[in-house]
């Protein structure tokens, strides 16, 4: 009997991109499910809540009616994250050859904490390949469009909390 082969994608996703939406789709031709898992991140402070990323996140896979896909949340270990949920595969998207020097590391201390696991880099489709969600986040703020780069309901959500935040 074949096991499912369960593949986490984790990332904070604040916000979530086209390029990330890209990895998730080509993620599924390779693996059973996708699980999109939404770190709860201390080093960073995000726009969105976690709760709110969650509901972006299925809000595009509900809207591009992408199958074989979950969204969860995870606070600490991300080795831990798939020991909870008997994953053994992580997917990471590669925008330049920075990111490889970044996620290698990663990769590298993943293994070593949990020897089971493998990390599956894919390379960013070129259209994407310099978005980033802090990017988005700072041409959002300052007015620009980002329609190219992200979906429409991120960008309603985006100005919302950049109105807010002038409105104080």
């Amino acid at each position: 009997m074949m096991t499912e082969r369960v593949a986490v994608y984790p990332g904070t996703f604040d916000p979530i991109t086209y390029g990330h939406i890209d990895i998730i789709k080509r993620g599924v031709r390779i693996f059973d499910k996708i699980i999109v898992a939404v770190a709860n991140n201390m080093h960073k402070s995000p726009i969105f809540n976690v709760e709110e990323r969650k509901n972006l996140i299925k809000n595009i896979i509900s809207q591009d009616n992408i199958k074989n896909v979950d969204v969860d949340s995870f606070d600490g270990l991300l080795v831990d994250y798939l020991k909870q949920k008997n994953a053994k595969i992580i997917i990471r998207g590669l925008r330049v050859v920075t990111d490889f020097d970044y996620e290698f590391v990663y990769s590298m201390m993943n293994k070593k904490l949990y020897n089971e696991i493998e990390t599956v880099f894919l390379m960013a489709s070129e259209k994407y390949s310099f978005i980033s969600s802090t990017l988005i986040k700072e041409v959002t703020k300052f007015g620009g469009d980002i329609s190219s780069y992200s979906p429409g309901i991120v960008i309603e959500k985006l100005k919302e909390k950049y109105n807010k935040e002038a409105n104080k």
